[in-house]
């Protein structure tokens, strides 16, 4: 259940919220859990530690407890060994706590980073269903609208006849991952996106030769360089080029690139190479933050 639809529900609601952690602990403070007589809405965590959350809770529902902010060591006693130690506060969620949190909600959402897959055929409908979850504003970009309908809940839809001018209006930070089913329309949106110097990541599908043509023609148009493309996207997918692995791995790299774009405007520090899938997975060369 997500937190928009429990919070419309209307039924009694907890809020557990970590203010607190030291050492090994699964979540930050300000990471919450909401919790009705049912249903579970956001996490703190997961395991022993959030079931235990969960069941205080909901005793709080009950009339049964109080609220207040309750102190959770991560190690035997809670079944777990992480070995930090957790400060949770609960509390009734009011009618000015419903709308407390609707409102971190929506800056949340308005604070994500925007991220454009242009082609919904078999890999970009797959990349749009691995995005879709993640903390991104997904936008779905097609000159065809009956490929672009069968786009995931939460990915917007974008019917474009020249879909370079969406590129010209996204907002700096952005993610472009391009698969379109023409080749020079996919060079064209490139072009572009590279064009800006602001892009958190600009990826293209295709092989080594399809990277080596663009390059070739960038030089003899004398444009921009394919310095900051990544091409092909996902490593192919390490080998197997299944569209739903070359999306997962294609995901990766760009929570990878956006997290490493989001600590350059913390701390202003130089752009971080874009690395290979394997080192995105293992996360050797690329900084993500929450």
């Amino acid at each position: 259940m997500t937190p928009e639809s429990l919070l419309a529900s209307g039924v009694p609601l907890a809020l557990a919220e970590v203010v607190s952690a030291e050492g090994s602990s699964p979540r930050d403070p300000g990471a919450w859990l909401l919790v009705s007589a049912a249903a579970t809405a956001g996490t703190i965590g997961g395991g022993r530690l959030e079931w235990e959350v969960t069941a205080r809770a909901r005793t709080l529902l009950d009339g049964a407890d109080s609220a207040g902010v309750i102190a959770l060591p991560l190690g035997p006693a809670l079944g777990q060994c992480c070995g930090g130690h957790v400060r949770v506060r609960l509390s009734l969620l009011d009618g000015a706590g419903r709308r407390a949190l609707r409102a971190r909600l929506a800056e949340a959402a308005a604070a994500r980073p925007a991220v454009y897959v242009f082609g919904a055929g078999h890999t970009g409908m797959a990349l749009a269903r691995a995005l879709a979850p993640l903390p991104l504003a997904v936008s779905l970009v097609d000159t065809r609208l009956n490929h672009l309908e069968a786009a995931p809940p939460g990915v917007e839809q974008v019917l474009s006849a020249m879909p370079e001018g969406v590129v010209r209006a996204a907002s700096a930070g952005s993610g472009f991952a391009v698969m379109t089913h023409d080749h020079g329309l996919d060079f064209l949106i490139v072009s572009e996106a590279l064009g800006r110097e602001d892009a958190a990541y600009v990826g293209l599908v295709g092989s080594v030769t399809k990277r080596a043509r663009l390059e070739r023609q960038l030089a003899r148009e004398e444009q921009v360089t394919a310095a900051g493309l990544t091409c092909p996207i996902g490593a192919a997918g390490l080998g197997d080029k299944r569209p739903e692995v070359i999306a997962l791995h294609t995901a990766a790299e760009i929570m990878a690139a956006m997290g490493a774009a989001s600590a350059r405007r913390t701390v202003g520090e130089e752009p971080l190479a874009v690395g290979s899938a394997e080192d995105v997975l293992r996360g050797e060369r690329l900084a993500w933050t929450r």
